[in-house]
């Protein structure tokens, strides 16, 4: 409760303030005595950059904040439609993409979205580094700008299917390099909004882009303040503090702005798969304990009564929502907690000194779980220590800061790392299955398998859907005999807004909080 009002303190402080100082600009007047009708916005600080080149949360960020667009965008069934490209062509080897960039685009500086600028953009997201990896969605052989015809031309080595969902993906948003000084706290880009002030792990002040492409920009600015815990957030809103928070996972507290007739809840089953990592270089290398360790989660519960519903229980990497034949999959390791035990006994691994804690290797079985509070993660890891001291198995949990635990699972340093993944981030599994490939650089579980990597590798080119989806569903059964992963379920999204805004809703692809559809009501 101490650490709720405080970070409720912490908002309001803020929104009489201002940010303060950040970005290199100076403090800011508030808005209320300028006069400005501006959004307030709180959120989680999932990392505190919005450069794309830094790291993929960072390019999130600056295409959530409506910063950042991209040459193409998703709708809600997610499929890339041209934005800052208006028309495309393609070769028939798929090796060759030509882009025309739309005309009369400027970046927030009043600068002209031009194809050089958006090929210098790109070479230096490709020179950063960060962790966002660019080749893994475009590994591109030459780029060639012709600003006369207003064509970008890529040509690639390799054969892809639909580039354009590639370039879709927020790590290709185009800035504005030549003139962008600090690219973690105030990247230029053709959003709605431009950044002012950027004070890490405060908050960042918006002004409207007046040179905004795409229609009228509803606010004069926008003030975004990172609250991390739920009810925070849900004080914040009740108290006026802010006008929009995004993802409320305390149930109490949405049922409650629910029944409020105050606020408008908006809650959409998204293509978000929460899953809880397990690091095969470790003791999880074992395949009887990372076997038990499935069968004592009943993941079931913790969805439906412990998160009340705000995960839909699944069993594959994959959300039982999309077109991957979940249906058709088989669990070897339903929740089954008899059969863990006897499993662990039959592998050796018992308690021999009678302390309740199993022993492999005469060590003591204590898994490192790393987590963070955000999706309801850590409540989730919580649930799952508890459940596995029903089999003897212990875990020390290390709750932290949503870069740190990326940074940890980066480096390895874990047993069980927490995450809640968009699963078809460029309108397809392809990028989010490399999490598994251990030919590739994204394998941070240290996961191989033969049969695995020869269908990924399949996949890579193949350009037939009907074959892409068959390769997706062989590869999604391997994961799950091999128990490479512990599926909690698949994850609900939350937008809460006051009845004075309207227009705050859920898209499919986790990329799109603050646009223009969301307005004075």
């Amino acid at each position: 409760m101490k650490k709720r009002f405080m970070s409720i303190m912490a908002a309001a402080a803020f929104f009489v303030a201002g940010c303060g100082k950040g970005g290199g600009g100076e403090t800011a007047q508030p808005s209320q005595e300028r006069g400005e009708q501006v959004l307030k916005f709180g959120c989680f600080d999932y990392v505190d950059s919005i450069d794309p080149g830094n790291m993929i949360n960072a390019a999130w960020n600056c295409t959530r904040f409506g910063v950042g667009e991209c040459l193409f965008r998703f709708n809600d069934a997610m499929e890339a439609e041209p934005y800052l490209c208006d028309s495309y062509e393609v070769s028939p080897d798929h090796k060759t993409w030509t882009f025309h960039i739309r005309d009369g685009v400027k970046f927030s500086n009043g600068e002209d979205v031009t194809p050089q600028k958006v090929a210098d953009c790109y070479e230096r997201l490709y020179a950063c580094e960060g962790s966002s990896t660019p080749e893994k969605f475009m590994d591109y052989a030459s780029m060639k700008a012709d600003d006369a015809k207003g064509n970008l031309t890529v040509k690639t080595d390799t054969a892809y299917p639909d580039l354009t969902k590639n370039l879709a993906y927020p790590v290709f948003a185009v800035l504005d390099v030549d003139h962008t000084k600090n690219f973690d706290e105030g990247a230029i880009g053709t959003g709605p909004y431009a950044v002012t002030e950027f004070e890490a792990a405060v908050g960042v002040e918006f002004k409207a882009n007046q040179y905004y492409w795409n229609g009228e920009v509803p606010f004069d600015g926008m003030e975004l303040k990172f609250i991390n815990d739920s009810s925070a957030k849900t004080m914040a809103l009740q108290g006026g503090q802010v006008d929009l928070v995004e993802n409320i996972t305390e149930v109490s507290d949405l049922n409650t702005l629910k029944e409020d007739g105050n606020f408008d809840v908006t809650i959409a089953g998204g293509v978000r798969c929460g899953f809880t990592n397990m690091n095969f270089n470790g003791v999880l290398k074992n395949d009887a304990l990372r076997q038990a360790v499935l069968m004592a989660v009943d993941t079931d519960t913790l969805c439906n009564v412990t998160l009340g519903g705000l995960y839909t229980p699944g069993f594959s990497v994959l959300p039982s929502n999309l077109n991957y034949h979940y249906d058709s999959l088989e669990n070897p390791y339903a929740y089954n907690v008899e059969k863990a035990k006897k499993l662990l006994d039959a592998a050796g691994i018992v308690d021999t000194d009678g302390d309740g804690i199993r022993e492999l290797d005469k060590t003591p079985v204590n898994l490192n779980y790393v987590t963070y509070d955000n999706r309801s993660l850590s409540t989730l890891a919580e649930g799952v220590q508890h459940l596995l001291k029903e089999i003897g198995v212990e875990t020390t949990i290390h709750t932290t800061d949503g870069d740190t635990l990326w940074n940890l699972t980066v480096s390895g340093e874990y047993d069980l790392s927490s995450g809640n993944w968009t699963t078809v981030g460029t309108g397809d599994p392809q990028e989010y299955l490399a999490n598994w490939y251990s030919g590739g650089t994204a394998n941070y579980c240290n996961y191989k398998n033969e049969k695995y990597d020869e269908l990924y590798e399949k996949l890579l080119v193949e350009l037939d859907d009907k074959e892409r989806i068959h390769l997706i569903t062989e590869m999604q059964q391997i994961l799950i005999d091999d128990a490479a992963v512990l599926v909690h379920g698949y994850y609900n999204s939350s937008m809460c807004a006051s009845k004075k805004i309207k227009g705050a809703v859920i898209h499919t692809a986790d990329y799109y909080w603050i646009t223009t559809e969301i307005r004075p009501a």
